[in-house]
């Protein structure tokens, strides 16, 4: 079990090297997951199962698409400089 230990530790010694591709644009997902149901859970005053799903997923799509429209934006601004 000290082992195991040891070598899940260690393993965050080293950064993880995500490249600049659109594929890396995944590891998006699961951080903005959590920031979705982290905010909800602190801004909704009654949490029912329910509507703390739908406004979670809300808050994901619309996080979600800004990322996508920024990127956009951000990649067209940069092919017009260098072109």
């Amino acid at each position: 079990m000290f082992v195991t230990s040891l070598f899940v530790l260690a393993s965050f010694t080293a950064p993880e090297e995500i490249k600049t591709n659109p594929q890396s644009m995944i590891w998006l997902v699961p951080l903005v997951a959590a920031i979705a149901v982290a905010y909800k859970a602190t801004k909704v005053p009654k949490i029912s199962a329910r509507s703390f799903l739908r406004e979670t997923v809300a808050v994901f799509g619309s996080i979600v698409a800004f990322i996508i429209v920024a990127a956009l934006v951000l990649h067209a601004l940069a092919w017009l400089i260098t072109e």
